[in-house]
């Protein structure tokens, strides 16, 4: 007790005795020594200018833009000198900041009236280094030699690490140069003896190339809206030509590619979402932004959001009232609930008679997981001496009867026939399981109609 009593009372006396308090620091010092923390050879030098800015986002800080949050807390330093130091260097580091906002701004209004003046494709000297290093894509290929091009076949590349102090009005092209570019590049959707993922990755990587383009010059009238409306036509399309293919010995390729078409398709979706809005006549709506506003309900039916996108209850309160009243998000909206109450008869249907092609791809990956549950539905509600005829369930399913017979093995569950020679699905059976590799390549019975009416559109 005495010896606690002693330890509690320590501090009153250093606070009485100053001769006292140093000694007692001194003493303290000497005893414990901070230990010594050599750099991070592996990293290179540990200065803090060149660390990474722990207020910044990571992206952000990786492409040196704006700081997302500045309310990050800090962590609790051991003495009142380390937490003066850091404040120190807390001060250097908005201040920094704040004089690279400054900068960026003026970049942005300098960048606001600046009109590229590439009349290619690509620029010369992009095609040039590329020559040199023989980094041209089987595309841009003159004759196939990997070291020769001509400005009727290079594209120029997307570039990550662009500085907007350093571009030149030669590299960058145009709008007309930019609209010519971007029919170039679907005109190889369906015109080229390549691999499907080969083109995917040429077209996918180019037309990010294009937005840089058209961001650096501020192009955000009406004319923009067209090339983006292109533009989430190639994702969406990939996004059902991917998944067919997403089976076979290049699967997990096939599966990053399907991945980072995704989020590109969330950001270019995005993107033409603002501007539609940028470009609003009072309460009017664009030609085709129904059909696109449709589609970011249709991908997400099976979660709230796309990547780095908006929930889809706060996104309905942002879309404008005749958009919500038209035939085409009607048409999302009731998929919607069909999928989420698992009124599978009414969702098949209802895409057969009413989904465009491009809101068909959007819908293609969830057919089968529907499809799942209805097998699901018949196999536990049937009735054991009555076996549910094959032939309904592929009119229900949308599919043909031998796919139908395949399908229901795929989910654990044996097929007959019946006294007639008919082939049935016998009910109240216990193996029933989702496939753990993945559904197979079936067909949907209602697409070649779909199929024709989008023909229809196109020749109109």
């Amino acid at each position: 007790m005495e010896r606690r009593q002693n330890h509690h009372q320590q501090p009153q006396n250093l606070r009485r005795n100053p001769s006292s308090s140093s000694s007692s620091s001194s003493s303290h010092s000497s005893n414990h020594r901070p230990r010594y923390r050599p750099p991070n050879r592996a990293g290179g030098d540990a200065r803090p200018h060149s660390r990474e800015d722990p207020y910044l986002d990571s992206g952000d800080a990786a492409a040196g833009g704006r700081p997302r949050s500045l309310a990050r807390p800090m962590r609790a330093h051991a003495s009142e000198a380390a937490a003066g130091s850091s404040i120190g260097v807390r001060e250097r580091q908005e201040q920094h900041r704040r004089d690279q906002d400054r900068e960026d701004d003026r970049d942005c209004r300098e960048l606001a009236s600046v009109v590229g003046t590439c009349p290619h494709m690509c620029p010369v000297g992009e095609m040039a280094q590329r020559e040199r290093l023989r980094d041209l894509a089987v595309f841009e290929r003159l004759h196939g030699n990997p070291a020769k091009t001509s400005p009727e076949l290079a594209v120029k590349k997307f570039c990550r690490t662009i500085s907007t102090r350093d571009v030149q009005l030669l590299d960058i092209r145009p709008f007309s140069v930019l609209g010519s570019t971007l029919d170039y590049l679907m005109s190889l959707m369906n015109s080229t003896p390549e691999p499907f993922e080969t083109v995917h990755d040429f077209i996918f990587d180019r037309t990010r190339s294009i937005r840089q383009d058209l961001s650096m010059q501020n192009i955000v009238d009406k004319r923009v809206i067209h090339m983006y409306e292109k533009m989430v036509n190639f994702h969406v399309t990939s996004h059902h030509k991917l998944r067919l293919r997403s089976s076979g010995p290049d699967s997990f390729n096939i599966s990053s590619l399907h991945h980072l078409n995704m989020e590109q398709l969330a950001k270019v979706l995005t993107s033409l979402y603002n501007l539609y809005d940028l470009n609003r006549d009072h309460s009017s709506t664009h030609k085709n932004e129904p059909e696109y506003r449709s589609l970011y309900v249709l991908l997400c039916l099976n979660s709230e959001s796309l990547p780095e996108g908006e929930r889809l209850s706060l996104w309905f309160r942002r879309v404008p009232t005749p958009v919500i009243k038209s035939k085409e998000m009607s048409f999302a909206r009731r998929i919607l609930r069909y999928f989420r109450t698992g009124n599978y008869s009414r969702f098949f249907s209802t895409i057969a008679a009413e989904a465009s092609y491009l809101q068909y791809c959007a819908l293609e990956p969830y057919i089968d997981k529907v499809r799942a549950l209805a097998v699901l539905c018949i196999n536990n509600g049937g009735y054991k001496l009555h076996p549910y005829p094959i032939a309904h369930l592929s009119n229900l399913l949308m599919m043909e009867e031998s796919e139908v017979e395949s399908f229901c093995n795929a989910c654990g569950l044996e097929t007959s026939l019946d006294e007639q020679g008919n082939k049935v699905l016998p009910t109240k059976q216990p193996a029933f399981e989702h496939p753990k590799a993945g559904y197979g390549k079936y067909g949907f019975s209602g697409l070649e109609n779909i199929c024709r009416g989008r023909e229809a559109e196109e020749n109109v």
